[in-house]
């Protein structure tokens, strides 16, 4: 079996998401506007994969607590056990007619980070400004007799 190198296999990589992300989007804006059906797609696509997980813990012959405590240490390590105890976010914002973070303007992703970064540059023009008002002050005073 020839080997493909890096490039090609990230360019494969790409075309290959890129097209599910294209699918993605259309079926989203097609099962958007009829939520019973989108609802019943999901739970079917839910219950197809724990069926498989399932049974391939069943397979490998995982106890109840070790299936127990692995689950908790990947959702814990990924940052999705908080999102899988609230619920489905992107079911919800479906529902509510919300944009995909990758459909918002830019104006409308800015991070905390980025807002942190505004208000700090922000903090240092009035820093800035401050010392000049007092160094004209310390003028004021030295001249007034």
């Amino acid at each position: 079996m020839p080997s493909i190198g890096k490039r090609a296999f990230f360019m494969l990589f790409k075309k290959i998401f890129k097209f599910f992300d294209v699918l993605e989007d259309k079926i989203r804006y097609k099962l958007g506007h009829r939520p019973i059906l989108y609802a019943l797609v999901g739970l079917l696509g839910v219950v197809l994969t724990w069926r498989g997980i399932w049974r391939l813990a069943d397979e490998t012959g995982l106890s109840s607590w070790l299936s127990i405590l692995l689950g908790v240490l990947i959702l814990l390590s990924t940052g999705l056990l908080v999102a899988v105890a609230i619920g489905d976010e992107v079911i919800i914002s479906a529902f509510r007619g919300r944009r995909k973070i990758t459909e918002m303007r830019l104006e409308e992703t800015l991070t905390l980070s980025e807002k942190v970064e505004e208000i700090r540059n922000l903090l240092d023009k009035i820093e800035k400004k401050l010392g000049m008002i007092k160094e004209e002050e310390k003028k004021i005073v030295k001249s007034s007799p």
